[in-house]
C-alpha cells in the first residue's frame, strides 16, 4: 500500500494572520492507495500544507516542546507523519518462506495536538501608557493607521509599519501595541496580551507624555512591566522619548531628561532625530533575540 499524506506547516510572507487555521480545527491527510495485483503498489497520499505567517512559533500542545519557529520564507516541517504503507505477500518472499500467504498491515499515521502563536516580526517596538501618543507616531513616520482618539485603549491589536529614511534607501519596520499600565503583567489592561509581538524586536522606544509630572517615574513602571513578563524584553536597547511637546509653549517645557529625545508627532518637531536614533540603534544591534 502508499504512504499516507504527511501534513506540513510552511512559512509564507503573504500571510499576516492565524485567522486560517483558527477556524480550521482539525486537518486530516488522506490515507495511501491499496496495493493493486501484478505486484503493483498502491500510490501515495497527497501531503497537506498549512501555510502560516512568518513569526508564528509551532509546538506541541501537550509536552510544550517548540517545533518549528518560522521565520523565513518557505520554511517548512512535517508536524505529522502519514502512516506506512503495508507490504503485500509478494514483498515478503524469503528462502524459508518462498510462497507466503499472508500480507503486512500499514501503520497508522501520527496524530499531533499543536499551538500556534504568531510573534510580529518589527525592527522597533514602542511601548508607552495609553495615550503616550504611540499610534500617532506611527501613523506620522509611516503610512500606518492605527485608530487615533483622546481615550485610552484606542490601540486593541498590533499594527506595524514601515519607516523609510529620507536621505537614504534605508527602511525598518516599527510595531505598535496597546497601552501598559501598572500591573499590566497581572492581566491589567491590553498590552501585557500583545507584549509578546515585540518580543523579537531589536530595539524598544519608551514613550512618555510630556505632561506626566515624573517622567522618570512612568518610565520605571513600564519598565518594571517589560521586566516582569519577560528578561528578554528589559534587556533590549531602549530609547527614552518625550512625546507631546507641541502642547506646551517652548519657553514653559517641562526638562527632558538627559539622554532622552523629544519630539511632536502633531508639529513634526524633533520626529526626524527620533527616526535616526532609532535607525542608529537598530545599525549597531543586528541579532533579533
Amino acid at each position: 500500500g502508499g504512504r499516507g499524506g504527511h501534513i506540513y506547516i510552511e512559512g509564507s510572507h503573504h500571510l499576516h494572520t492565524l485567522q486560517d487555521t483558527a477556524h480550521t480545527f482539525h486537518y486530516k491527510a488522506p490515507h495511501g492507495m491499496n496495493g493493486k495485483g501484478s505486484h503493483k503498489a498502491g500510490k501515495m497520499a497527497e501531503d497537506i500544507v498549512i501555510r502560516v505567517p512568518l513569526g508564528t512559533v509551532i509546538s506541541d500542545a501537550v509536552t510544550g516542546e517548540i517545533i518549528l519557529d518560522c521565520l523565513e520564507e518557505g520554511q517548512r516541517v512535517i508536524v505529522a507523519r502519514g502512516g506506512r504503507g503495508g507490504r503485500g505477500n509478494a514483498a515478503l518472499v524469503s528462502k524459508k518462506d518462498p510462497l507466503p500467504d499472508h500480507a503486512e498491515i500499514g501503520q497508522r499515521g501520527q496524530k499531533r495536538k499543536l499551538r500556534l502563536v504568531l510573534k510580529v516580526l518589527a525592527d522597533v517596538g514602542l511601548v508607552g501608557r495609553p495615550n503616550a501618543g504611540k499610534s500617532t507616531l506611527l501613523s506620522t513616520v509611516s503610512h500606518a493607521r492605527p485608530k487615533i482618539a483622546g481615550y485610552p485603549f484606542t490601540t486593541k491589536q498590533p499594527f506595524l509599519g514601515i519607516v523609510k529614511i529620507n536621505d537614504s534607501y534605508d527602511s525598518f519596520v516599527m510595531a505598535d501595541i496597546p497601552g501598559l499600565i501598572e500591573n499590566s503583567h497581572l492581566g491589567r489592561g491590553l498590552g501585557i496580551q500583545f507584549l509578546k509581538h515585540i518580543e523579537r524586536t531589536r530595539v524598544l522606544a519608551i514613550l512618555v507624555e510630556a505632561t506626566v509630572a515624573d517622567p522618570a517615574a512612568d518610565a520605571d513602571v513600564l519598565l518594571q512591566e517589560l521586566a516582569a513578563y519577560s528578561p528578554l524584553l528589559a534587556e533590549k536597547p531602549k530609547i527614552f522619548i518625550f512625546t507631546k511637546i507641541d502642547m506646551f509653549p517652548i519657553g514653559e517645557r517641562p526638562v527632558i531628561p538627559a539622554g532622552w529625545l523629544a519630539c511632536s508627532a502633531h508639529t513634526g518637531e524633533g520626529i526626524k532625530e527620533v527616526i535616526h536614533a532609532l535607525k542608529a540603534a537598530l545599525d549597531s544591534r543586528s541579532e533579533v533575540l
